[in-house]
């Protein structure tokens, strides 16, 4: 009875990551569609396969698909790095955005792009230093007998506010740079095309085969440690590495698309919400439904108020400030 009442339940979560499959498919396809200028599923196909021609189609192959890929590999990223942070660290609060590891990357990357405006290639392994350095100072000062949730909050806000420090600083040295950082700090997609998707796409890849690899390991730490550790799991060992994952998925994210927030807190709550605290099937489920999540807000955010373009960073901050207030008061 209990191996039927498993394989019925796998079998209904698979049948989750199904809809969660189609949702990205509908985000990705309304995505590329919606605009100015509409472009039907029929002139979408024919443009996938090499038949399309006219205006359309160069507006769909030189703006609207690089854009929907880079929100769509950006929604992966983020949600998978705050599924692993919420799971290593014990906090369902925890976010890459949050706790101050993507300001980790922000700083490094502004760095980067305001005194070595010539090196952009340099932004995501830099980022990802940037955010694994935050990482170990959070972790440094949340450690005290073992790690708690709460202190982890306060740590990462703390950390997170001297290196927005530090960002402020720079944008002040640095003025006459100052607009590419600051659009670059709100969070958007705008005039993103084929070389962002060349730049992120291939740390999305590694950082998901990683993720996926350490779904089962997440699932031990999730028994506690001193259990994990009788299982033989060399518990440091793994959440130090978890981390390093969690933070290269979250420094390429804020490489192409700057300090994009509360993606890492919100899809992986409601993933978990609907499809359990299961890692192997979580960690895909987070990754579809972020792609869902960013492909719609971010249409919504470039038609809703055309011709104006409000940044993607700002509609998930609308959402996402008082989705993190409601889990704080549960939490805590």
């Amino acid at each position: 009875m209990e191996k039927f009442n498993f394989m019925h339940s796998n079998k209904w979560r698979i049948s989750l990551l199904g809809v969660f499959a189609f949702l990205a498919l509908a985000g990705i396809i309304v995505s590329i569609g919606a605009g100015s200028v509409y472009i039907s599923p029929e002139e979408i196909c024919l443009s996938l396969s090499g038949e399309g021609s006219g205006t359309n189609d160069k507006i769909l192959m030189n703006i609207r698909l690089p854009r929907t890929i880079v929100a769509a590999l950006v929604g992966i990223n983020l949600s998978l790095s705050g599924a692993i942070l919420q799971a290593v660290m014990k906090n369902p609060l925890a976010d890459p955005h949050i706790i101050g590891i993507s300001s980790g990357a922000g700083l490094a990357g502004i760095m980067v792009l305001l005194m070595l405006p010539e090196s952009t290639y340099l932004v995501t392994p830099v980022a990802f230093i940037g955010a694994m350095g935050a990482a170990v100072c959070i972790y440094i000062l949340a450690w005290k007998n073992g790690i708690r949730p709460i202190r982890i909050i306060l740590a990462g806000v703390a950390v997170s506010a001297f290196l927005g420090a530090g960002i402020s600083a720079l944008m002040i040295f640095y003025s006459d740079r100052v607009h590419s950082a600051l659009m670059w700090m709100v969070g958007g997609l705008s005039a993103r095309s084929w070389p962002h998707v060349e730049m992120i796409y291939p740390y999305t890849i590694i950082g998901v085969l990683l993720a996926f690899f350490g779904a089962r390991h997440i699932n031990i730490l999730q028994l506690g440690d001193e259990i994990a550790k009788g299982l033989g799991l060399r518990v440091e060992m793994v959440r130090i590495s978890l981390t390093a994952v969690a933070a290269l998925l979250a420094a390429s994210a804020v490489s192409v698309v700057g300090l994009l927030g509360f993606v890492g807190l919100i899809v992986p709550h409601a993933a978990r919400l609907i499809i359990g605290s299961d890692h192997r099937f979580l960690l895909p489920g987070a990754a579809l439904l972020g792609v869902a999540v960013v492909t719609f807000s971010d249409t919504f955010a470039r038609v809703a108020f055309a011709p104006i373009e409000l940044p993607v960073g700002i509609l998930m901050a609308v959402f996402g400030a008082p989705f993190f207030l409601f889990l704080l008061r549960r939490e805590l």
